[in-house]
């Protein structure tokens, strides 16, 4: 991490809602895993930029879980924020919720862990500023940020190909 001083957490929250339309829908009526995942990339790379005010690249999704079915008519509500740092690299948590506009019922539907890496002009990583939780909750996710860091090179680690 560079001697910049910390950012806070908030600094890099981003909110990104859209209606689900038929075209974003399965044969269940069910928003699509991939439309969704789609979203989930585009409002974690917002989230990792404001933290470290550089370009990045993704370089890896995890712990993606569909807790819920989103559907055809309801709003899709992602909130994304950069949860710890390393290096060059920071862990960015979204949290997926869907509304019915007209009930105002809404519920968590899918959360999220990616990985992102800052670069500079040439594609390479540079260095970026520590982040700092501002509250419980995100020191919770700051705080067990390191096991799941282990736990993502672990996997590395143990990729094969089978075409190798």
């Amino acid at each position: 991490m560079t001697t910049e001083q910390a950012r806070p957490m908030g600094r890099s929250r981003s909110i990104m809602t859209e209606l689900v339309f038929p075209t974003d829908t399965n044969h269940h009526g069910t928003m699509f895993g991939g439309t969704l995942m789609n979203y989930i990339d585009k409002i974690s790379a917002i989230a990792a930029m404001r933290h470290c005010s550089k370009p990045v690249v993704t370089a890896s999704t995890d712990s993606l879980d569909f807790l819920a079915p989103i559907r055809m008519g309801e709003t899709v509500e992602l909130e994304a924020f950069v949860t710890w740092t390393h290096r060059s690299s920071m862990e960015v948590y979204v949290v997926v919720r869907a509304e019915n506009l007209f009930t105002g019922d809404r519920r968590v539907t899918c959360t999220a862990f990616s990985t992102f890496v800052a670069v500079d002009e040439n594609g390479k990583p540079v260095a970026i500023p520590s982040v700092l939780p501002e509250n419980d909750a995100e020191r919770k996710l700051h705080d067990s940020a390191p096991e799941r860091y282990e736990m993502r090179k672990k996997r590395r680690a143990q990729r094969y190909s089978t075409t190798e």
